[in-house]
């Protein structure tokens, strides 16, 4: 199977041409091969590129464990400027389909080369059940959450995929190997969720520390940032325009006035090659 290998800001990907045929793969069971570190090619998760009836096409995200998201923003930054670089489509602004609706990347040209990727993420969702999560209608800010003994306070956003947001005065003093798990599969969560640690550095700036569903840490989390931006503007924490900083590097996020979240942000190809399958 050919294969190539990109990146958002450290959240690697392995991008799958399924166009012209798709083949007859459990793209669950292969994700945790495919993504081992040491045993397969590494990554965070599978993309894998499809027809779409919807829109100009489609893109399905598996995850590291093998389980499907429905949504990845830095995922999707990768999956257009292949699209665009490959030739599948020509124009600079598309609409790709999810499992989170149709999401609209615009690929953002400096001398016809491919610099960085801006995405409408859609419009935030704060009603609990959207997230979704257990409990009495209507959003979730600064609601208090106990995990074994210790009490957090969250904030919750669906970028499509859900968001557990906590505002931390020190990130180096939390213990996302510990914590991050426990939230993830806490059972308010029904259909798990993904958890941002976050410290404000100033209005236009944080420094956020993610565990993803379904792939444990990673360098950067696209929607997380924009779940960030969400949840520090409904703390009067965070400006509607401001800078995310990963481990990976940063992240421009946008709560625009019409409701919508634009991210901007790199994405890089790693290397090509083939891989046989196991």
């Amino acid at each position: 199977m050919e294969f190539t290998k990109m990146h958002g800001l450290g959240n690697d990907f392995i991008l799958i041409n399924a166009l012209e045929d798709e083949k007859d793969v459990d793209y669950y069971e292969l994700a945790p091969k495919l993504c081992d570190r040491n045993f397969g090619i590494g990554a965070d998760g599978l993309l894998i590129i499809l027809p779409s009836e919807i829109a100009d096409i489609k893109m399905r995200i598996i995850n590291s464990d093998g389980s499907e998201a429905e949504m990845c923003g830095n995922g999707i930054r990768c999956f257009a400027k292949y699209v665009f670089e490959k030739g599948i489509i020509n124009k600079t602004r598309m609409e790709v389909e999810t499992l989170a609706g149709i999401i609209i990347p615009e690929i953002m040209l400096n001398n016809n080369k491919v610099v960085s990727v801006r995405v409408n993420m859609g419009e935030p969702q704060l009603d609990r059940a959207k997230i979704p999560m257990e409990g009495p209608p209507g959003p979730v800010i600064k609601e208090k959450l106990k995990v074994l003994d210790n009490e957090f306070e969250i904030t919750a956003v669906s970028m499509g995929n859900p968001h557990c947001v906590i505002f931390v005065s020190d990130l180096t003093a939390i213990d996302i190997n510990k914590w991050g798990p426990l939230l993830e599969k806490h059972p308010v969560f029904p259909r798990k969720t993904n958890v941002e640690f976050v410290q404000i550095i100033n209005p236009a700036e944080a420094v956020m520390r993610v565990w993803e569903r379904g792939a444990g840490i990673t360098l950067a989390c696209g929607t997380g940032a924009c779940a960030t931006i969400v949840a520090g503007v409904l703390n009067n924490l965070l400006n509607r325009k401001a800078t995310i900083k990963l481990l990976g590097g940063e992240l421009e996020i946008e709560w625009a006035e019409n409701n919508h979240v634009y991210m901007t942000g790199p994405a890089e190809e790693v290397f090509r090659g083939t891989i046989d399958l196991f």
